[in-house]
């Protein structure tokens, strides 16, 4: 068996694997990238890049986003979000209040099998040592740290490490075999994607459809246009939902696309292409602890996904940076112990403790059909509420009003 050693192991080139890896590249730390799959491979996703990932490509290089909107092929720009209420009411959203200012779109959908493609391909190679088709098989944490034993194209790789990123994702074998992580349904969702072609009914500027239907709530169909022609179609709800009511979400999407008047006529002509895959999405509803000794989570392993929205590739890469800064005073201090890695907790939840606990308010307020048709409607009608929703995606400041029963009272009386 062959015997490696390396300072940092990153399991998981997905977003928040790559995202750690570039940081510590910039940091000059070299490092271990392995992921299971070969590049391109295809990752169950929304394919949604919000504006948020748009700032964490920025960090990292500036150029990046140029590339984006320059790639018609693989990426498309999306300029808001059309909020359909259960009652049916609907209201389209920007971005961005100004949309005429903007030299690149606010946001961007591609599928990941691109996405995460044209960033493997960006990594630094002087410090980044990538390794596909490596598998985790097992991990333990001894004296000296942790042994990691791998799969490497068939071949077993012994590897010894002073600390590990996982990045694998919601099925993390280090957060279950090093965080004692158990998955409460409460704080997970279940989601099903599929690719579909010849959708009537896109919007023009590629706006994302969330549609709050109420046997779904508080999860949500959606349509995200994609490059060629195609859309991402998917639907989400709790676990907790799916297993009380025994809902196969496959079914449930297939026959709401056949059936439902909102989407019959627009599915009417459309093919599917492809298999109706499902995945997990661990919800940052819940503070969990997410790192210890030797260890560090990212991204879905953390469960950072945003409880109202389901979004995750922006908090995954938010995640890859602060790991970065963590391990970075780790190697300098050479200092592996859950102590100083708890760090890194405070780090994320300093960052994003905030928003997560506003999106899980959202949440809460979804599964309230009545009060959700209301607001759609106001904002439908009402353009000062429109403008009030499009700064929920530019100022956080603005969002938490959602929070304070004095904000439903003032959107009453705004005739």
């Amino acid at each position: 068996m062959r015997e490696i050693e390396t300072e940092v192991l990153i399991v998981g080139a997905g977003p928040a694997g790559i995202s750690t890896s570039f940081f510590l590249s910039q940091k000059k730390i070299p490092h271990i990238l392995i992921d299971k799959a070969v590049f391109p491979r295809d990752k169950i996703c929304g394919d949604a890049l919000s504006g948020k990932v748009v700032q964490e490509l920025n960090r990292i290089d500036s150029n990046l986003i140029d590339e984006i909107e320059a790639d018609k092929l693989n990426f498309i720009g999306s300029y808001g979000v059309k909020f359909v209420s259960p009652g049916g009411q609907a209201v389209d959203i920007p971005f961005k209040t100004d949309l005429s200012s903007l030299k690149n779109a606010p946001g961007y959908i591609s599928p990941r099998i691109n996405f995460d493609n044209f960033l493997v391909k960006k990594l630094v190679s002087g410090y980044s040592t990538f390794l596909e088709n490596t598998s985790l098989e097992n991990i333990v944490r001894n004296d000296d740290g942790i042994i990691a034993e791998l799969l490497n194209h068939g071949d077993p790789i012994s590897l010894k490490t002073k600390l590990v990123v996982s990045a694998e994702g919601e099925r993390s074998k280090i957060s279950r075999a090093l965080g004692n992580y158990k998955q409460a349904d409460k704080h997970f969702c279940a989601g099903v994607r599929a690719y579909y072609r010849n959708v009537k009914g896109l919007h023009e500027q590629n706006f994302i459809e969330l549609h709050f239907l109420p046997e779904m709530l508080p999860g949500y169909l959606w349509i995200f246009p994609l490059p060629g022609g195609k859309a991402n179609v998917g639907a989400g709800m709790l676990s907790s939902s799916v297993k009380k009511n025994n809902i196969s979400l496959r079914k449930k999407l297939t026959d709401i696309l056949e059936h439902h008047p909102r989407f019959k006529d627009r599915f009417s002509d459309a093919t599917l292409e492809g298999q109706i895959k499902g995945w997990g999405l661990p919800l940052g509803s819940k503070r969990r602890k997410i790192s210890g000794d030797n260890f560090i989570l990212t991204g879905d392993a953390a469960s950072l996904i945003d409880p109202f929205t389901g979004e995750g590739i922006g908090n995954a890469m938010v995640s890859g940076r602060l790991a970065a800064e963590k391990i970075s005073e780790a190697v300098q201090e050479q200092r592996y112990d859950r102590n100083f890695l708890s760090g890194y907790d405070s780090k994320i939840y300093s960052e994003l403790s905030a928003e997560l606990k506003l999106s899980h308010t959202l949440q809460r307020l979804s599964s309230q059909a009545w009060l959700f048709n209301w607001v759609v409607k106001k904002a439908a009608s009402n353009k000062e509420v429109s403008e009030l929703i499009t700064g929920m995606f530019e100022d956080l400041n603005i969002r938490a009003k959602l929070r304070q029963p004095g904000f439903y009272f003032k959107l009453f009386f705004n005739k």
